[in-house]
């Protein structure tokens, strides 16, 4: 039996899980990341990947971006730091553990897992889109994930869908980021005046009729079947699958943007419009990163 690591680096944890070649999680660590020092992360992760006894055969590695996928450096980020900024996270993973490493960003990993293992595996064309705190995409065809010329290829969450539109924190005015994710749900809902913790209390207030969470969870709906229309059309992937905690924990979401997609593309193109909840939830990144090396490698 072949075994891989799969590393989730978070702006406030780490995962490290160590995944057979049947994609089982056969154990998983998690501890906080150092979010000023990457040196103490780095150190941390190999001590926990040496914990496991037996041999693996590659690391695959999801970190905060944006990233430079080509050199495996990580760019900038607004939860990570200090030295993290230019820090070539695969190079000196790979000092350590003396084993190969490979990065990619969060999104494009979980889009890898689905396209192998989730809702994406009987499909050639999967596009993956993570609504959670922030918005990501990842293209995966044939099994392999799309980067694009510059190692880019789906940074969508500054992808301006409305001309003055909502903004938060580095996502351009008017950025599906800004609309649709989670994050945004909540912040536009506080700037009405609404006491609310996450994305499904502004669900749940709409459902009882509040008028202003009924407008902001309209939108982030609209504009998110916007998009993916506008993506059905440049690229006519057979599947889309949304993870996240929006897509995923408020009922009848998924569903409903799919409706809006259908009637966003011509007649001929409704039937072939899919859009489907992810079933591997949380761990598709992780799950993602073990697919990256296996496939890598093979």
């Amino acid at each position: 039996m072949k075994y891989a690591i799969g590393i989730d680096i978070g702006g406030t944890n780490t995962r490290v899980a160590l995944i057979n070649e049947n994609y089982e999680i056969k154990e998983r660590i998690q501890f906080s990341t150092d979010a000023n020092d990457p040196d103490k992360t780095m150190d941390k992760i190999a001590e926990t990947i040496q914990s496991f006894e037996t041999d693996i055969v590659g690391v695959g590695m999801s970190c905060p971006g944006p990233l430079d996928l080509i050199n495996g450096k990580n760019i900038q980020t607004p939860n990570l730091h200090g030295k993290w900024t230019g820090f070539s996270v695969s190079k000196e993973l790979e000092k350590r553990v003396q084993i190969p490493v490979y990065l990619e960003n969060d999104a494009n990993l979980a889009a890898l897992a689905e396209s192998v293992i989730g809702e994406g595996k009987d499909y050639d064309y999967v596009q993956y889109l993570t609504v959670s705190t922030g918005l990501g995409a990842g293209l995966v065809m044939h099994k392999k994930i799309f980067t694009g010329a510059h190692g880019f290829a789906n940074e969508v969450a500054n992808s301006c869908m409305k001309h003055e539109g909502p903004s938060h924190g580095m996502i351009y005015p008017g950025g599906i980021e800004a609309i649709s994710s989670g994050t945004a749900i909540v912040e536009r809902a506080k700037k009405k005046g609404l006491n609310v913790a996450h994305a499904g209390e502004v669900n749940d207030l709409a459902l009882n009729g509040n008028v202003d969470a009924k407008e902001i969870m309209q939108e982030a709906k609209i504009y998110l079947a916007n998009f993916i229309a506008n993506i059905q059309a440049y690229i006519d992937p057979e599947i889309f699958i949304l993870g996240g905690s929006v897509a995923l924990k408020i009922d009848g979401f998924v569903e409903e943007v799919e409706e809006l997609v259908k009637m966003r593309v011509f007649d001929v193109v409704k039937p072939y419009v899919k859009v489907r909840k992810s079933t591997l939830n949380e761990d598709s990144g992780l799950l993602g990163a073990a697919c990256l090396a296996f496939l890598t490698l093979s």
